[in-house]
């Protein structure tokens, strides 16, 4: 049996906490940022945490 390749797409966008939670940025949030509200800006800021159904799909395309 050959052995599990990482899907690296999803290893670039997403990064494993040290408790085991798998974070990802907002989406909207590259540019064009002159239409957008700072509340809309300031909501995009940081990471977000996957939904549970998510997690399950990502954690096998990282081979965790």
């Amino acid at each position: 049996m050959p052995k599990f390749k990482t899907h690296k797409g999803a290893a670039k966008r997403v990064r494993v906490t040290g408790t085991g939670k798998l974070m990802h940025e907002h989406t909207n949030n590259q540019h064009k940022f002159e239409y957008k509200s700072s509340d809309r800006k300031r909501r995009l800021a940081g990471m977000a945490e996957f939904s549970p159904a998510e997690t399950k799909r990502i954690r096998k395309l990282l081979g965790r």
